[in-house]
């Protein structure tokens, strides 16, 4: 017995329909809502029992392509709440030959793995890392950040403790609105969130390094051991980037790991005006980052980069003898599951390295600087508009601020103002606090952005405002 079909025909012009409906979702990508909320006949079509029998494929490609108008926006040029990559239309070619091939990437000796060794390769050479450094593609920077901090920990403990356990207290270090996944990190690793120091920023919203130095002097008079500093290459909340060089001096003074968190950032390293502020990514002991936020592949893909191959394989590589490397299909060592937890992957590669084959990194380069100068613009508009108060200069692509009016309860109404913003489609902001304050947050990473969408979402604000002002006011 076979699942294949049975007639190949029907099945082919069913993906070609399929193909054809999520190209012409993708084709008007800039038109209509920003979100729309997933319909209650749509909820109630999904709440049913597995299907014993099998559906007819065109009642199943038409329950799939349903789904279309209704994902979280981030296709959509004002999508601005969170740092989603907006997606690129040609991945769709990748992902049907990587359907097609069906290769599990957790090892062996076969196609998709020397596309990856390439990808990463590539992403050597333009973080600067040296040939000695190994990595892996990844779902994210979370995954990725969560290989970096166990090679750290099998370092300090030089590999034992992948058999004995922590047998001390570690600590590490991040900036003040460092990005959960490194809190995460501590907590799976066994550390505890309460060993996560939070490092307080200057008025560059960027690590104090003096500080850091201080908190590390004091956690070793304390008996504790400092093991990573964790450096941000775009911070989530500001888009701060970290100043690299002089946390990598630190780190090296005190013998302590040094990674990067740049999650959104460190891909910024191919455009000019960034490189400088990103030159320190070149002497981490790590570094971890995105394809899917602002180089614009399609989800999900991420990379963990780590200097020394040695300290990677001797963290993470244990194969048992059914997987042992050999001769013919079982190829030679390594493996990718030799550097990460994940033995079966899917062929994630293959989408990175042809969206880098179709596009460049000169015109991915030119997108990321159109929007680090739309943030600049947007901030300038905001700062020009009486009712609202800018945050700070962005920093990067995200600009932070607020509906700022007296006799109001602005917290309550600039969280009310993103919300019905949402709501009614217009755009798509989201919130954040800044020493305190509510705050709306505008990220910029989509390609699609033009400047009058900022103008468009500034109206947006300013209407929505009108309409709550009076559920607000302070008796």
């Amino acid at each position: 017995m076979s699942i294949d079909p049975e007639d190949w025909d029907i099945l082919r012009a069913e993906a070609i329909a399929a193909l054809d409906a999520g190209l012409s979702h993708l084709r008007n990508a800039e038109e209509g809502r920003v979100w729309t909320p997933f319909p209650e006949n749509l909820k109630t079509a999904l709440r049913f029992g597995v299907p014993p029998q099998g559906l007819g494929l065109s009642d199943v490609r038409n329950a799939l392509t349903d789904m279309l108008p209704y994902g979280v926006g981030n296709t959509h040029p004002r999508f601005f709440g969170w740092v989603h990559g907006s997606g690129d239309p040609s991945g769709l070619l990748a992902e049907i030959v990587a359907a097609s091939m069906n290769a599990n990437c957790g090892g062996r000796d076969h196609a998709a793995l020397y596309v990856e060794r390439q990808v990463v390769e590539w992403m050597r050479g333009i973080m600067g890392f040296p040939k000695s450094a190994s990595g892996l593609l990844v779902s994210g920077t979370s995954l990725a950040t969560l290989i970096a901090l166990k090679t750290a920990r099998e370092k300090a403990f030089t590999f034992l403790s992948r058999e004995r356990g922590v047998t001390e207290r570690l600590v590490a270090y991040v900036a003040e609105g460092g990005h959960a996944c490194v809190s995460q990190a501590m907590d799976i690793l066994g550390f505890g969130t309460d060993s996560l120091r939070q490092v307080p920023v200057d008025e560059n919203m960027q690590m104090n390094t003096k500080t850091l130095l201080s908190m590390i002097d004091l956690d070793n008079e304390a008996g504790l051991r400092p093991f990573a500093v964790i450096g941000t290459a775009g911070a989530v909340n500001t888009g701060a980037i970290d100043d690299l060089k002089a946390i990598a001096d630190v780190a090296r003074r005190r013998g302590i790991w040094f990674h990067v968190d740049g999650a959104f950032g460190a891909t910024a390293m191919i455009a000019p005006e960034v490189a400088g502020r990103l030159n320190g990514i070149k002497e981490a002991d790590s570094v971890a980052f995105d394809f899917h936020k602002w180089w614009h592949v399609n989800y999900d893909a991420g990379c963990v980069l780590i200097r020394d191959k040695e300290d990677h394989m001797r963290a993470w590589s244990d194969r048992p003898d059914y997987l042992a490397a050999g001769e013919a299909l079982a190829g030679g060592a390594p493996w990718p599951t030799d550097m990460g937890p994940e033995l079966s992957r899917g062929f994630r590669a293959l989408k990175v390295w042809a969206h880098l084959l179709i596009h460049g990194t000169d015109s991915i380069a030119e997108a990321i600087s159109r929007n680090i100068e739309q943030a600049r613009m947007l901030a300038q508009n905001v700062a020009e508009i009486p009712e609202l108060e800018l945050a700070f200069e962005p920093p990067l692509n995200i600009v932070c601020f607020r509906l700022n009016i007296d006799g109001y309860d602005l917290d309550g109404l600039n969280a009310a103002v993103v919300a019905e913003v949402q709501r009614n489609g217009s755009a798509a902001p989201s919130t954040t606090k800044i020493e305190g304050k509510l705050m709306i947050r505008v990220n910029i990473t989509n390609h699609r952005t033009r400047d009058e969408d900022l103008d468009l979402l500034l109206d947006a604000i300013l209407g929505a405002a009108e309409k709550l002002l009076d559920d607000h006011r302070l008796e």
